[in-house]
């Protein structure tokens, strides 16, 4: 079982551009979009710090992020990876269920994906991954 710890802060930096990007979309009333939390048991906290420096996940995360934008639903998975190649397996099947659900019900639902490295980011649709 994967735990906290192991996954360290994997997409931290564009999680960082997405947050303030969508911090602008609803200053300027554009959308209203937030990250969802995924559900963890604690199983150590480091009491002088007030930090959890170990966790379980207690179930599979479905998308990072959901919200509206100007009318219309959203919600989306942002990945990010230092290397040239993505692993398309990174994007998991209780992952594109639940997108290909999402977008059954009348919204927008797709990948960020952000290439460290080159520092090049891609938006894109299940359609255009799964071709």
């Amino acid at each position: 079982m994967a735990t906290w710890g192991s996954r360290g802060l994997r997409g931290s930096h564009l999680e960082e551009m997405i947050n303030t990007t969508n911090d602008v979309y609803i200053e300027k009333h554009l959308a209203v979009v937030q990250k969802i939390p995924t559900p963890i048991t604690p199983v150590k906290i480091d009491n002088e710090k007030g930090h959890i420096t170990l966790a379980y996940f207690e179930k599979k995360s479905t998308v990072d992020y959901m919200g509206a934008c100007q009318g219309y639903p959203v919600c989306f998975d942002a990945k990010e990876c230092a290397r040239d190649t993505f692993p398309i397996n990174n994007i998991h099947e209780h992952q594109i269920q639940f997108m290909d659900d999402f977008e059954a019900q009348g919204g927008i639902a797709f990948i960020i994906l952000y290439f460290a490295g080159r520092d090049e980011a891609y938006y894109l649709t299940l359609k255009e991954i799964y071709k």
